[in-house]
């Protein structure tokens, strides 16, 4: 699994090394969970000391929030490249939500300890969701409301719709999760275009 690297760049040896203890993390956790997975599971899948882990890291709940962060960023990049500007809003839409459901599916275990461990985590787990929250109701915002060459839309998104339909996309993958079904989450493409289209025809 590589789904926290940035490809195209030279890493500095730190950098690299926190990149090799985010994708131990991730390997460990998609094989035994999060609640399971110990520093020292996470360092073997590394192949790095422990020594460095504590460079990098405090300890293993600022590891899985540094995960998760790196992982989220990596969706909403996935997302972003799969928009073609010159389609139709509707269709960018489905497009989108394809590719980020597509990446979201590719590993349910490590999906669960992103959308249901990380919110055990307190504080900086809730800040961390907040953040990727916004990441995505931002994107969400330009792609329906700046389209380029074409006119302001008469009734634009706005951004409480925008944070409203990402928490009912989230529902629908914690949901998915519960039954079982995380591996299956291009079933969600139809119903959270929908909750968007809904969304953006709301008249206040």
């Amino acid at each position: 699994m590589n789904e926290v690297s940035a490809p195209g760049t030279t890493p500095s040896p730190g950098t690299e090394h926190r990149a090799r203890l985010l994708e131990g993390m991730a390997r460990a956790v998609a094989a035994k969970g999060y609640a399971d997975t110990t520093i020292a599971d996470i360092v073997r899948e590394a192949s790095v000391s422990r020594r460095t882990f504590y460079e990098n890291f405090a300890d293993k709940a600022e590891c899985l929030t540094a995960l998760y962060e790196a992982a989220s960023g990596n969706a909403i990049a996935v997302l972003r490249a799969a928009i073609d500007p010159a389609s139709e809003w509707e269709a960018q839409v489905e497009q989108a939500m394809a590719a980020y459901f597509g990446v979201l599916a590719r590993n349910p275990v490590l999906l669960r300890t992103l959308f249901v461990d990380i919110l055990g985590l307190g504080s900086p787990g809730l800040a961390a969701r907040r953040r990727a929250n916004q990441q995505l109701a931002d994107l969400m915002l330009d792609v329906v409301n700046n389209r380029p060459g074409e006119r302001l839309r008469k009734t634009p998104l706005q951004p409480t719709m925008a944070m409203a339909v990402v928490g009912g996309i989230n529902e629908m993958v914690l949901q998915s999760i519960e039954q079982e079904r995380a591996g299956q989450l291009q079933e969600l493409v139809e119903p959270a275009a929908a909750l968007l289209r809904a969304a953006i025809s709301a008249e206040f």
